[in-house]
């Protein structure tokens, strides 16, 4: 692996990493004000970063 891929990957990882984080703390404060909706905004939540992981998975081993 040369050094352009691995500084590619890195960026991968943090981009992926900061998007679960902010649909998590979205998710939190959404559920905060309407706890009845607390289902819907899950599956939200989890479509949205299931998403996420494998654009990141889908750019890391791209060639």
């Amino acid at each position: 692996m040369e050094i352009p891929e691995i500084i590619g990957a890195g960026l991968c990882a943090i981009g992926v990493g900061l998007g679960i984080g902010r649909i998590g703390g979205s998710a939190m404060e959404a559920i905060a004000r309407q706890p009845e909706a607390t289902a819907k905004i899950q599956t939200a939540m989890l479509i949205a970063a299931a998403l996420i992981e494998g654009f990141g998975f889908a750019a890391l081993f791209a060639k």
